[in-house]
């Protein structure tokens, strides 16, 4: 988990104003920064000219398809400044270790560090993560594109994108013991355009993945998993158990299953089935959540056929026990893109 005392002497040079960053024996040069949220900054960088035994990045991994064509990469930095955050950031490379499928986005290397707190700063440790690109952006980037052009997914469009994000759940939620990812959502969902196809669809960011099943026995159980859901869980997403749990309750992968009844939602129309509630006056997004009051945009063009609307419903039951598994979705999502292929 840490890296070389090269590593560490470039790292430290990368901080200080240098445009080189080394993860292990490997050196990255930053072309830019992509976005940034919290504590955790985004690079496109470029793999430097390997003249080490090493091989680069190329030696290094298992799955020669995961490596650049260009030697360009993604690249997060994350400024942790407490023992509770280096943990979050452990587990989350540790999750994602354990996922190994073409609709899930993989960690191709990581390093951390420590470094000396100065009067500017105030964290004890920087991460470093590497991911393959996407440039295209997630589904909430192009959302907001194609708004602003009044564009919208065809039905095949919208049937394909899930389906790959379904495919990249199952392989989680068919795990031993099972993984919810906890914050499925347009802005989580990376897509590469394709031409004559539809976009590719990669689901990332599973630093609030966790194994997807938790019997709740009490009260302060129950508080403690909503407590958790609030800072992992993006709201107009969140399923209603981990809103209002009860202080009895089994909860399994089925909250991802409402994530993913919203996204499909999202894909379709641009939103949160449930942001309208955000925007009424004395309107509240956990009551319309947990009675799941969808509102159906009127007058919509295109208008896409009411089995889509039919098949949000299905995932968006209030009751977990209620909600199709994901090995279900999958069977009928096939169906439908058979129907509306034709």
């Amino acid at each position: 988990m840490g890296c070389s005392f090269s590593g560490l002497n470039a790292l430290y040079d990368s901080v200080n104003g240098g445009g080189d960053v080394w993860i292990n024996e490997n050196r990255f040069r930053i072309l830019r920064q992509l976005g940034e949220g919290g504590f955790a900054y985004v690079y496109l960088v470029k793999e430097a000219p390997n003249d080490s035994a090493t091989g680069g990045l190329a030696n290094k991994l298992k799955d020669s398809s995961h490596l650049s064509d260009d030697g360009s990469y993604a690249m997060k930095k994350v400024l942790i400044q407490n023992n509770e955050q280096l943990e979050l950031v452990r587990e989350e490379i540790r999750v994602s270790s354990l996922f190994s499928h073409p609709n899930l986005l993989p960690l191709l290397d990581h390093a951390i560090i420590s470094v000396k707190p100065t009067p500017e700063t105030s964290w004890s440790h920087e991460a470093y993560l590497l991911f393959p690109v996407h440039l295209d952006g997630t589904l909430l980037d192009n959302a907001k594109t194609m708004k602003a052009k009044k564009e919208h997914y065809s039905t095949s469009d919208v049937l394909q994108i899930f389906r790959q994000l379904c495919a990249g759940l199952k392989h989680m939620h068919n795990l031993d013991p099972p993984y919810a990812h906890n914050d499925v959502k347009p802005g989580n969902v990376l897509l590469t355009h394709r031409k004559g196809e539809s976009p590719l669809a990669i689901l990332m960011d599973f630093g609030s993945a966790r194994p997807a099943r938790r019997h709740i026995s009490s009260r302060s159980e129950a508080l403690q998993l909503q407590e958790w859901a609030s800072e992992h869980c993006s709201a107009p997403f969140r399923s209603p158990e981990l809103w209002d749990c009860p202080s009895h309750a089994d909860i399994d992968e089925r909250t991802d299953v409402w994530s993913l009844g919203c996204t499909l939602y999202a894909i379709m129309y641009g939103v949160s089935p449930f942001e309208y509630a955000l925007g009424e006056s004395g309107g509240s997004l956990q009551l319309a959540i947990v009675n799941a009051q969808v509102k159906w945009p009127a007058g919509h063009k295109p208008s896409y056929p009411d089995a889509l609307h039919q098949f949000v419903s299905w995932m968006l039951q209030p009751q977990a026990a209620m909600r199709p598994r994901i090995d279900d979705i999958i069977i009928h999502v096939d169906k439908l893109i058979a129907k509306f292929s034709q």
